[in-house]
């Protein structure tokens, strides 16, 4: 083979790597705008950090999405997810749980699960949790840009899902929001190469 040839193919290589970027990136920041107000059995809330035993930024804005879900009657239980982070004491979920019982949630429709580090963990632990108590149905919740790659995961694992992104990130500007997609386009087509090599392992 010539160098011209592989010189072209070169260039055909970094094109369709360009086209699959920029797909990926367009499909998750538009993702990121469906919000499904619909009735189901329990709000999934993806973990995010805890700081000194109080939500963060961003898992307050998750938090509060969901009581609003919870006091608007779209759901009758909210699971919270996230383990422990290097030295916390607690856990991301007993936090997200305390903070929702002092905001007027029922302490008896919410469910926690505290082993999870990363989003497939948030959604197989909560999924199990869910299971034992007959819950079919979830609405996730998280920020715009995780909804893509986070109900991808659901859907992957048979769960019946919808997508309720939060409606007051806490990453509102450009530079806040453009490393969270780099970092979501990469992990979201990590995770479609991961599904199409299954059937080849």
């Amino acid at each position: 083979m010539t160098k011209k040839v592989l010189g072209k193919l070169a260039l055909v290589m970094i094109f369709l790597i360009l086209v699959l970027i920029s797909y990926s990136a367009y499909r998750i920041w538009s993702f990121g705008d469906k919000v499904e107000f619909v009735k189901s059995d329990a709000a999934i809330v993806l973990g995010a950090a805890a700081w000194d035993g109080e939500p963060s930024p961003v898992l307050s804005e998750r938090i509060n999405h969901a009581i609003s879900l919870y006091e608007n009657g779209y759901v009758d239980t909210i699971i919270f997810t996230g383990g422990k982070g290097d030295n916390d004491q607690v856990a991301e979920s007993e936090v997200a749980r305390d903070y929702a019982i002092s905001n007027q949630v029922d302490a008896e429709d919410i469910l926690i699960e505290t082993q999870s580090t990363i989003t497939e963990e948030n959604l197989k632990y909560a999924y199990e949790i869910a299971s034992k108590h007959n819950l079919k149905t979830f609405t996730i919740v998280s920020d715009p840009l995780h909804m893509k790659r986070a109900t991808l995961m659901a859907n992957n694992m048979g769960m019946k899902t919808y997508s309720s992104p939060t409606q007051s990130s806490a990453y509102q500007t450009l530079n806040s929001k453009i490393p969270f997609l780099l970092r979501e386009v990469f992990l979201y087509i990590g995770y479609i190469g991961y599904i199409v090599s299954l059937p080849f392992r």
